[in-house]
Parts: structure tokens; C-alpha cells; sequence
């Protein structure tokens, strides 16, 4: 996985207080911070699927994992991002991105978005991580890596 992105701190395996759960890695960059949470999926490949609606409009975005549904993914990240958020104030923009690790994914593209969460392999992600790098700082990298290790600590 990332230890770090350019000017960024990386924090991995931080508890959920009050639960035996864990938020993966947590990376903290001038221009936001992103929640990860890695899964291994040996061969499996990850797509987006859209579920109801008419012709292309309304509907549900679905992640869907071997033809399987697995909207409890997505959902378990955005509740991690939430806490992120909850932790550091709404003013610090906070994303959400599911990693998957060996999973079968396209020679070409493959990393797609669904219901606001980044969906891509390790590559994938680094490249989206890094490539919000022109852009201008909004937070303090120090403040909020600092903040978050004290409010979720290491698990």
C-alpha cells in the first residue's frame, strides 16, 4: 500500500472507538484527506453496476464483486469517511476509496466511482491520490494527521 504521498502523512490501522473495527489507512494531504479500506479479492474483478431507472436516469449504483452484490463495502467506508469527518469538522474534505488488492482488473482503465467511493487497485489509487498534487493547500497536514492519530489510535 502507500506508506506516504508527496507532502502527505500516511496513518494505517487505526481503531474505531467503541468497536472491534479498524479503518485501514488514512492518508492526509494538503488538499484532503482519504479513507482506505483494502481488500483482497484474489481474481475476483470489482464493477459498478447500475440497478433500476429509466433508460440511464434514477436508479442505484451497486459495487458488485464476481456478479455478487456488495453494497456493504461501500457502505462500511463511507461510515469510516463520516467518523474521519466527524473527527476533523466538515470544512476538510474527506474521500473514501476501496483498494482492491490482486483482483482482476482490465489491462486498460477499470477504476471507476461508485456512490462517491473511489474503486480501483493499488496503482489506481496512487495515481488518483497523486494527482490532486497541483492543487491548491486547504488544511494543515501536521494538524490533521495529528488530530486523527489522537482521536483514532493505532489499533
Amino acid at each position: 500500500m502507500l506508506d506516504s504521498i508527496e507532502t502527505g502523512t500516511a496513518l494505517h490501522d487505526r481503531k474505531i472507538p467503541g468497536s472491534r473495527a479498524n479503518i485501514d489507512h488514512i492518508f492526509v494531504s494538503p488538499r484532503g484527506v482519504w479513507v482506505v479500506d483494502a481488500k483482497k479479492y484474489v481474481g475476483k474483478r470489482p464493477r459498478l453496476s447500475h440497478e433500476g431507472g429509466v433508460f440511464g436516469f434514477g436508479g442505484t449504483e451497486r459495487l458488485r464483486i464476481a456478479g455478487r452484490a456488495s453494497d456493504r463495502l461501500v457502505d462500511g467506508v463511507l461510515g469510516q469517511a463520516q467518523l474521519v469527518t466527524a473527527a476533523l469538522g466538515h470544512s476538510v474534505p474527506v474521500s473514501a476509496a476501496l483498494c482492491f488488492v490482486d483482483a482482476d482488473w482490465p489491462l486498460f482503465g477499470g477504476a471507476f466511482t461508485v456512490q462517491g467511493v473511489f474503486v480501483g487497485s493499488p496503482k489506481m489509487l496512487r495515481k488518483r491520490l497523486t494527482s490532486q498534487e497541483g492543487d491548491e493547500p486547504v488544511i494543515d497536514v501536521d494538524w490533521a494527521s495529528a488530530r486523527l492519530a489522537r482521536m483514532l489510535p493505532s489499533a
